[in-house]
């Protein structure tokens, strides 16, 4: 008997041949796919070792792939699930967003495959090739670096945030200046609400900074963000877990102006954690300075 991680283990009865149970393997012992496996049995979702008998028989998920895709073992894997398959939907994108989220942290490799309870050498091996990781992997991947399997596997890339149902006891709280300030300063992409030369109001996603308490970000002289010079303008970041439907958001009002001083320019361009994703030319640096912080939050009520 030979299976890989995901196949279906099912056990039949002798008589009538009627599944008794079913799961799925998570674990393998063996790098040739042999006996013992841990299996999640679909009726408990309790995971035990299993040694089959001769009333068990494995249901591939699919036919044809290599145990260990690229040479990658299960013991090399850390020891039992975490063995690449292939086949991945989006080779390499599972690997790119944990590598993105690790570095995003701050972890390096060895902490973040100890957290994760796997071997340095899969982590590497994962953030490098194409890889389809065992479900078991990604969740202590997931925990390992406070995210979701569903971030970390792309879903709902494509959609809006806030897709998932609104929790049964929702609290809606209110956040002081001081927690506003640090939500705010992890950077990343927030919106800059401008009125267009029309007239019109719109409002604009860019990446922004955080040095010494101002809010900078970059754009072109002609660009809709442009307008912001020399008004008064909002400016909003926000995060959402659509997996625990929770969030929070923060806004901040200043004056919008530009930054001319040569060393302030130079100091900003230095400290920037990435350049403007919308590409081109956006080398006018402007700054708001707020006169107002108000955030709000939306966590699960203790009961």
């Amino acid at each position: 008997m030979h299976a890989h991680l995901g196949d279906q283990l099912v056990i039949e009865s002798t008589t009538s041949g009627a599944t008794r149970r079913d799961g799925e393997i998570v674990g393998l012992h063996h790098a040739d796919g042999t006996p013992p496996y841990d299996v999640r049995w679909s009726d408990t979702d309790e995971v035990t070792l299993v040694f089959p008998g001769p009333d068990a028989h494995i249901h591939p998920v699919e036919h044809g792939r290599p145990g260990a895709a690229q040479g990658f073992s299960a013991r090399e894997a850390g020891g039992s699930e975490e063995a690449p398959r292939a086949g991945a939907a989006n080779p390499g994108d599972i690997g790119r967003r944990v590598a993105a989220e690790r570095r995003r942290q701050g972890l390096g490799r060895e902490e973040t495959a100890r957290r994760a309870r796997m071997s340095p050498g899969y982590l590497s091996y994962l953030e490098e090739h194409p890889a389809d990781p065992s479900v078991a992997a990604l969740i202590r991947l997931a925990d390992a670096l406070g995210t979701t399997t569903a971030a970390l596997l792309g879903g709902g890339g494509d959609l809006p945030p806030g897709q998932g149902h609104a929790l049964l006891h929702p609290r809606l709280r209110d956040l002081g200046e001081a927690e506003c300030r640090t939500l705010l300063s992890t950077h990343g992409v927030g919106r800059v609400a401008v009125t267009s030369s029309d007239g019109r109001p719109a409002v604009v996603p860019v990446n922004y900074e955080i040095v010494d308490d101002t809010i900078a970000f970059r754009t072109a002289p002609d660009s809709l963000p442009a307008a912001a010079v020399g008004t008064e303008v909002a400016f909003e970041v926000d995060h959402l877990d659509d997996a625990l439907s929770k969030g929070w958001s923060v806004l901040a009002v200043g004056l919008a102006s530009v930054v001319t001083e040569p060393e302030a320019v130079r100091r900003l361009t230095e400290r920037a954690h990435t350049t403007p994703w919308a590409g081109g030319g956006r080398e006018m640096w402007v700054s708001i300075r707020p006169t107002s912080l108000t955030g709000r939050r939306i966590t699960a009520e203790k009961q």
